[in-house]
């Protein structure tokens, strides 16, 4: 590893955080920014389909987060630099709550967030690649994921 890299790898932590601190305070438009134009993103594993694009993927998440209070937590990162393009993998908690008028559930969970990241012209990186794995799901403090 290069001098310079650590340089790299502090600008995508700072993205990642930006993603995290963006997605619970509902600031969808700062979220957004964290991606590419034509990110995919990968929750196959939880059922949900494979999606391309950022702002299709927002279409897809708005109504699912908009009223619910969450918190996610990313930890541990391993960042790999290679020129341009980079990849991480993230240890990751989350905990979501439903308002009453949709269940009132609460929901934890864990695993492991794989990315890849792309530096524009300008030298931003952008999450070009997100794929969640989770080890464990919990709603109501009943395992719902893996099933039993």
């Amino acid at each position: 590893m290069k001098a310079e890299d650590l340089i790299e790898i502090e600008q995508i932590r700072q993205l990642k955080a930006r993603y995290f601190r963006a997605m619970d305070q509902k600031n969808w438009d700062e979220w957004e920014s964290v991606f590419t134009e034509d990110a995919v993103f990968d929750f196959s594993a939880e059922g949900s389909p494979l999606i391309t694009g950022r702002a299709t993927f927002r279409e897809y998440l708005l109504p699912i987060l908009e009223r619910v209070k969450t918190v996610h937590h990313g930890h541990m990162s391993e960042i790999e630099i290679n020129g341009d393009t980079a990849t991480g993998i993230w240890s990751m908690e989350d905990m979501l709550w439903w308002p009453e008028d949709q269940g009132g559930a609460h929901l934890w969970g864990m695993g492991w967030y794989y990315e890849k990241y792309r530096k524009d012209s300008d030298g931003r990186w952008s999450i070009a690649e997100l794929t969640l794995k989770r080890i464990k799901v919990e709603v109501d403090g009943v395992q719902t994921y893996p099933p039993l």
